[in-house]
């Protein structure tokens, strides 16, 4: 590596870190005002925390690389051409490109870096993510127990306190409605003083209560026991009066439980390439057969068709049912194979008779016993050709199975066809017939029923392309995202040979502006695509593209030095405009 090399790289790598790392801490806490409300007050470790922390910030990877690529270089140009050092790079005869060429392949680096990010430690990241924020929205809020007020966070348990100690354990003027039994405020505990803590790894509350009374109201014993209702004069009312008492709530209400991750893992977020490859497929073969069904279920809906008029399959519709005729076949053979395997591994082999094998049966003579193994020989022989033939004629019906059942339905409807005559005959009698009140009702039924069922084909058709488009989006945008870093670079390394301002002042502003471009153009971009105006690569590709010409007309204008921002070069501008107005005027006057 040149100096020239070593001393651009080790200028940008600094920058970049830092920059990285505050862009990073700026967009996760911005996410994470989102999800306040829902954090604060549950009581959570600082290890949960941290988690989420940890995954959001890798999530937030992709946006955070392009604005740290935009913001080093512009810091580490900016600060070259402030120290008059891309001057002297200039003056050796090295051109602008030769000096930004190594940025340029570390930034090549960070593209498949980022690309490795988005593909593979992002989806895992926003699973984990997400599937833990929402087991923290599940989770009940913290113990707290507040002074004059009633506290029902405990199932079934309403407690209230008027007085707590500093220490956060002692308690004065208790009172506790226990709820367990959904018969109302029955079991009423009141003591004038207590104990609260959390035992067994805070699994368990548990109170000590001194000097109280327990109010316990319900029927008679007999009445509970046979399953009486209560009449009136049953009712008991029972007061126990204490000096000690204990009392324990289960917690486990307030812990925070995972919920299985495969949940979750159907989101476009959580899914990398291979795996939304998979998913457009699926839904490609759904909308096929959405389809198919339309196709082949039309006369049940316009029931006036006459039997012979029908409706061709398009190209696709008949490419797609023969690929799944073909595989449902393939499927049924390797069935039938797997059958026929399993049956000759569990059938008991044949034992082998040879010349000379001693006779078992000595009721028989010998002549008696060979015709007797001869004939079962041939019998097992005969069972095992006709399960073999029967076998084949199975296979061979379900192979044929549609083209048979294709070949009935052409001859029922062939039987079915009426003469032209009779078929005139019919409609004259049809149509002879008075219009009357439940005809038009009729009619109107079945017109209602054609829409209904019409409409919901069409909204699950619409359905499959707004999902389709979607998943597309995602899968462009995992491409996208990586290669924005190239985009950026383009932009921020010309702009600070030209602004030839280092540090974070005007650096910082000018990036800002062009990530708020890119993420405009982003949104938009993804927006229309998601309606359906324009398509998805387009809509995800328009932000880079766009931000890459941008930085190709910056880099035409840094190789030769303008000023675009000095003021001087607005005015030459102007006069130059100015001028030609001038001379364009005087022409007319000329030629007048």
């Amino acid at each position: 590596m040149k100096k020239l090399d070593k001393l651009v790289l080790t200028s940008f790598l600094g920058p970049f870190i830092l920059t990285f790392l505050v862009v990073v801490f700026i967009l996760l806490t911005q996410h994470m005002l989102k999800y306040f409300d829902d954090i604060i007050g549950k009581g959570l470790g600082f290890d949960v925390i941290g988690q989420l922390l940890f995954y959001f910030a890798i999530f937030m990877t992709p946006i955070a690389m392009p604005l740290a690529v935009l913001l080093s270089s512009l810091i580490t140009f900016g600060n070259l051409g402030e120290h008059f050092e891309l001057t002297a790079i200039k003056s050796a005869g090295i051109s602008l490109l030769r000096a930004i060429q190594p940025i340029f392949y570390f930034v090549i680096i960070l593209t498949g870096i980022a690309f490795y990010v988005n593909n593979n430690l992002v989806p895992k990241a926003a699973l984990e993510a997400y599937s833990l924020l929402y087991d923290i929205k599940q989770k009940k809020p913290a113990l707290d127990l507040r002074e004059g007020t009633f506290y029902n966070g405990i199932p079934d348990i309403s407690i209230k306190v008027n007085e707590k100690f500093p220490d956060g354990i002692t308690l004065k003027d208790v009172i506790i409605y226990d709820h367990r039994k959904n018969d109302g405020n029955k079991d009423v505990t009141i003591a004038d003083s207590g104990k609260m803590y959390t035992i067994l790894n805070e699994r368990y509350l548990k109170f000590e209560l001194f000097n109280g009374y327990n109010y316990t109201e319900g029927t008679s014993t007999t009445s509970d026991l046979v399953g009486q209702k209560a009449k009136y004069g049953t009712e008991t009312l029972s007061r126990t009066k204490f000096a000690k008492s204990q009392m324990v709530f289960d917690l486990s209400s307030f812990q925070l439980s995972r919920t299985d991750k495969k949940w979750f893992q159907g989101n476009r977020i959580m899914r990398n390439l291979s795996e939304l490859d998979v998913d457009l497929d699926s839904l490609r073969k759904e909308k096929m057969n959405q389809r198919l069904i339309h196709y082949t279920n039309y006369q049940t809906f316009y029931t006036f068709f006459h039997s012979a008029d029908s409706i061709s399959l398009p190209e696709e519709l008949s490419a797609h049912k023969r690929l799944r005729d073909s595989l449902s076949n393939i499927e049924r053979l390797k069935t039938i194979q797997q059958n026929e395997t399993e049956w000759k591994v569990s059938q008991p082999e044949t034992p082998q008779v040879t010349e000379g094998t001693p006779l078992t049966d000595s009721s028989l003579s010998p002549k008696e016993n060979e015709v007797a193994i001869d004939s079962g020989i041939t019998e097992e022989k005969n069972a095992r050709v006709s399960g073999r033939l029967r076998r084949l004629d199975s296979l061979r019906t379900s192979i044929r199975s549609d083209s048979a059942l294709l070949t009935y339905e052409q001859e029922r409807k062939r039987k079915q066809q009426l003469s032209d005559s009779s078929l005139q005959a019919k409609l004259d009698s049809i149509f002879a017939l008075p219009l009357d009140r439940p005809l038009y009702s009729s009619a109107v039924n079945k017109a209602r029923t054609v829409k209904s069922q019409l409409s919901g084909s069409i909204g699950s058709m619409d359905v499959y392309d707004l999902e389709n488009r979607v998943f597309r989006i995602q899968w462009h945008k995992i491409l996208a995202s990586s290669l924005a870093c190239v985009a950026m670079f383009l932009i921020g390394a010309p702009l600070g040979a030209i602004i030839k301002k280092g540090g974070l002042g005007v650096p910082f502003l000018v990036s800002i502006l062009f990530f708020i471009i890119y993420y405009l153009l982003t949104m938009t971009g993804e927006k229309w695509a998601k309606q359906g105006f324009i398509d998805p690569a387009i809509g995800v590709w328009a932000a880079d593209f766009i931000l890459l010409l941008v930085g190709l007309i910056f880099l035409r204008q840094a190789r030769v030095d303008a000023r675009l921002f000095d003021s001087d070069f607005y005015q030459v501008l102007l006069d130059k405009v100015r001028n030609w107005l001038l001379e364009r005027g005087k022409a007319k006057v000329k030629l007048q």
